[in-house]
């Protein structure tokens, strides 16, 4: 189908923009004038490269930063989505809004939802995760809580399972019109055993730090 070219798109870009946006960080200079001044450039060049969604009374306007859309056949991808019913506007910072009817909007946030499924389905029932037993989160999916048999958990490569459910959950909650700077995934990892809850993860807050230590 056209339109899964498009959200392809458009999920490609979410997750570039989202490992993207952590790994500016403003030098201390020492000068307090100077570093305000940083900042608040920081903060309107964050703002350019942020995407934004417009829910009008009957349209959906949702705007992909220039940075995102690098390297991308943008002609072709307009071409699709201009096939779809939606409406392409090339603007002069160079970002692209689309701009859609709310029924298009609604159902390409279905169709990241279906994904986003089968990811949490493929984390507990695949063979990548073993100790993961089960996954649950919510309506918004801004909370997953994973169930593992904890040793196993803590001596493998399966806390990888965390950072794929914390993108996901980040940019489904993006493009569903949460505003960047409230956008929030909280990860729970709990002994099935003991129900104990181990280890909480927030994002986009862990891969800030992450960020900070490498």
């Amino acid at each position: 189908m056209r339109s899964k070219h498009f959200l392809g798109l458009v999920i490609l870009a979410a997750l570039l923009f989202i490992t993207g946006c952590s790994s500016e960080e403003t030098k201390d200079t020492g000068d307090k004038t100077e570093q305000t001044s940083k900042e608040t450039d920081k903060k309107k060049e964050e703002e350019n490269e942020s995407v934004k969604v417009d829910k009008g009374l009957l349209n959906v306007e949702v705007t992909l930063p220039a940075s995102m859309l690098e390297g991308e056949d943008m002609d072709s991808s307009i071409a699709d989505a201009e096939k779809e019913g939606i409406k392409v506007t090339k603007n002069n910072d160079g970002s692209v809004t689309y701009k859609m009817y709310k029924s298009k909007h609604k159902e390409m946030i279905k169709e990241i939802e279906t994904e986003l499924q089968k990811t949490i389905a493929d984390t507990k029932n695949g063979e990548d995760y073993p100790s993961v037993e089960e996954v649950t989160h919510n309506k918004d999916f801004s909370e997953f809580t994973l169930e593992v048999e904890r040793e196993a958990y803590e001596n493998s490569f399966d806390g990888f399972a965390v950072f794929g459910l914390g993108l996901s959950g980040m940019y489904y909650q993006l493009f569903n019109g949460v505003d960047p700077e409230e956008y929030e995934v909280k990860i729970l990892v709990k002994d099935t055993a003991t129900g104990d809850v181990f280890d909480e993860i927030i994002y986009p807050d862990a891969m800030e730090e992450t960020g900070e230590e490498s």
